[in-house]
């Protein structure tokens, strides 16, 4: 009877790790394949060869790009070097990525930068808020840019137990911040289990000086984080399950569910168009092809604007994808004054006039 038993038990467990093996491939649409979308006056970035996972561009037309992402498991073309910030001026009339010098006494060697965000303080100082995994832990750095001498003042380190898998940033103040933790553990084997079992316990962190806390939860994989120009509402990407959320923020920073936009790809980070409020999205349209690298068959890519978010029939538009050929796993995509620039985890980047 005992071996019986024992025989049921093993098969409910192979059964249930079967179900959750074909959920997995669901969730990152393993099988998923893209038409090619083509925007005809884009080149790839000069100095950009091993990833722009985030970019973020400032009103005068300054950009910023967080290159060289480094993760347990993803491919990297660029392994023995640390990551590092490029700028690129959009004013100019063949805009150049360069890379930003950081001041002294900050570790290099261990940077490995995720998403960014930056503030304009009333000041008009500009900081940029850098999600880090230095050694594969979690912090936030704050830098003040110095934008006569191209470089960037390190102010703040930030660790705290709420940000165990910080993923990307949106800086609301000069030392406060709403960050995404795609998953609630930081250990990598554990990380692998949340995800497989898929446990929904991925969240949203608030952080001020005086007050940390959690505003948003039950993600699948929270990702991308931006802010409405109106400073209402948040947006928050949630790659494995397809999905914008759109939260409306209140007076204590809390955060209130209001909509969920359904999408047939894997949602990366999100970035707004502060003149239409729009939003942009890079996005993976086979995520097992990202993290399973074939240069042979290699990730695709995809950008989608969505317009008028808030009505009841949102538009979206394919602005651009590609099958690999050109731009392999697009992970953002922003615009500014009919200039569209398109990041990648691991890969290249494009610059576009649209």
């Amino acid at each position: 009877m005992g071996r019986l038993v024992a025989v049921g038990l093993m098969g409910m467990a192979l059964a249930l790790l079967g179900e959750r093996f074909l959920a997995l491939r669901n969730r990152l649409k393993a099988t998923g394949e893209v038409e090619s979308v083509d925007l005809p006056n884009c080149h790839l970035i000069k100095g950009i060869e091993a990833g722009a996972e985030d970019i973020d561009i400032l009103p005068n037309g300054l950009a910023f790009f967080s290159v060289g992402l480094k993760c347990p498991g993803l491919h990297s073309f660029a392994p023995d070097k640390p990551g590092g910030i490029l700028m690129m001026d959009l004013k100019e009339g063949k805009p150049r990525a360069l890379e930003l010098r950081i001041s002294r006494g900050f570790d290099l060697a261990s940077f490995n930068p995720h998403g960014i965000s930056t503030f304009i303080d009333d000041d008009d100082t500009v900081y940029l808020f850098v999600v880090n995994h230095p050694e594969f832990k979690n912090t936030v750095e704050i830098f003040k840019f110095q934008e006569e001498e191209n470089s960037l003042l390190h102010l703040k380190t930030i660790k705290h137990e709420l940000l165990p898998s910080v993923n990307d940033i949106i800086a609301i103040g000069p030392r406060h911040f709403y960050a995404t933790n795609d998953h609630y553990f930081s250990d990598p084997f554990l990380k692998y289990l949340e995800t497989y079992v898929n446990l929904h316990w991925a969240n949203v962190v608030y952080y001020s000086p005086n007050e940390v806390k959690v505003v948003a939860e039950g993600f699948d994989s929270a990702n991308g984080i931006n802010i409405s120009p109106d400073k209402k509402y948040l947006y928050v990407a949630d790659i494995l399950a397809h999905e914008i959320h759109v939260l409306e923020k209140h007076p204590n920073m809390n955060l209130t569910q209001i909509k969920v936009l359904q999408l047939d790809t894997l949602v990366d980070n999100v970035s707004i168009d502060p003149s239409s409020g729009d939003i942009w999205i890079g996005c993976h349209p086979n995520g097992q092809k990202l993290f399973v690298y074939d240069p042979n068959n290699p990730p695709s890519s995809e950008v989608l604007h969505i317009q008028n978010i808030l009505s009841e029939k949102p538009l979206v538009t394919t602005v651009y994808a590609n099958n690999g050929s050109v731009l392999q796993g697009s992970s953002v995509a922003a615009v500014h004054d009919g200039k569209l620039l398109i990041g990648t985890l691991y890969h290249r980047a494009l610059y576009c006039e649209i």
